[in-house]
């Protein structure tokens, strides 16, 4: 079995971490270089460093922040965030990052994947999906459904969360990054029941987000909504959950990690 990976997410905006609940009531929570070094000396298997604001002025910032994240870490890291065509990717991955992820230019112009895959591999291009579960939209075919955000959640779209997914990996996709936008923050818990179908219906590694608050949270998602990677902020970023502990408690439920 291929060991599950324990993901820090660090939200940058004006050159610092920061974190809200439900995409909203951001709070600052250090400094990206520094937050990113710990958590690669802790056992983190990877990283994704996500600029929130990506103004023209902010791509230029963050990517000398990249520069620095690549120059302090030893593990993979993914960045993302304002990224709209192959000159944006070209110059992350030439500032050190290892893949990069796209959301909201990809929703809104599906044939950047392609192009990102068929440039730089599949292996580069990791695909956001934010998304909230929609009971009654009053729409019929609507509800009872997986609606896809764009904009950081601000807007919501016609697209579905299982469709979209199914075309991002058609296209070329090597991995899917699901935050459910109801969890996000809350500490509930993943969204294991959507990311079981995900994980189930697709063959490319589903990257769970949103709703860590405990240990458990994490074996769950492992283990009942089949996620090959957990992705987690508050958690780490304010020290409520050591990446140290949560592997050992995670090798003891019989969960394959890296120690």
């Amino acid at each position: 079995m291929l060991a599950k990976r324990i993901i820090p997410c660090l939200d940058v905006k004006d050159g610092q971490t920061v974190k809200g609940t439900n995409f909203v009531n951001l709070r600052h929570a250090g400094d990206p270089v520094e937050l990113g070094h710990a958590y690669s000396e802790q056992g983190a298997d990877e990283l994704v460093y996500l600029d929130i604001t990506a103004s023209h002025e902010g791509r230029k910032t963050f990517t000398e922040m990249v520069s620095r994240v690549a120059a302090s870490v030893n593990i993979p890291f993914t960045v993302g965030g304002g990224i709209g065509e192959l000159k944006d990717v070209d110059r992350l991955l030439n500032a050190g990052a290892d893949k990069v992820s796209v959301n909201s230019a990809a929703l809104r112009r599906p044939e950047l994947i392609d192009e990102i895959t068929r440039h730089f591999g599949s292996q580069v291009c990791v695909v956001a999906i934010d998304a909230r579960y929609v009971m009654d939209r009053g729409q019929g075919t609507m509800d009872n459904e997986w609606l896809c955000y764009l904009n950081g959640g601000r807007i919501p779209t016609e697209r579905m969360l299982f469709d979209w997914a199914r075309e991002a990996q058609e296209r070329g996709a090597g991995e899917i990054l699901f935050t459910s936008m109801d969890h996000d923050g809350v500490k509930n818990g993943f969204a294991n029941d959507a990311l079981r179908r995900l994980s189930d219906s697709l063959s490319i590694p589903i990257i769970a987000s949103g709703g860590a608050g405990a240990k458990e949270h994490f074996r769950d998602t492992f283990l009942e909504g089949h996620s090959d990677a957990a992705l987690a902020a508050s958690v780490f970023h304010f020290g409520e959950i050591k990446i140290p502990e949560l592997k050992s408690y995670l090798k003891s439920e019989g969960i394959t990690v890296r120690i």
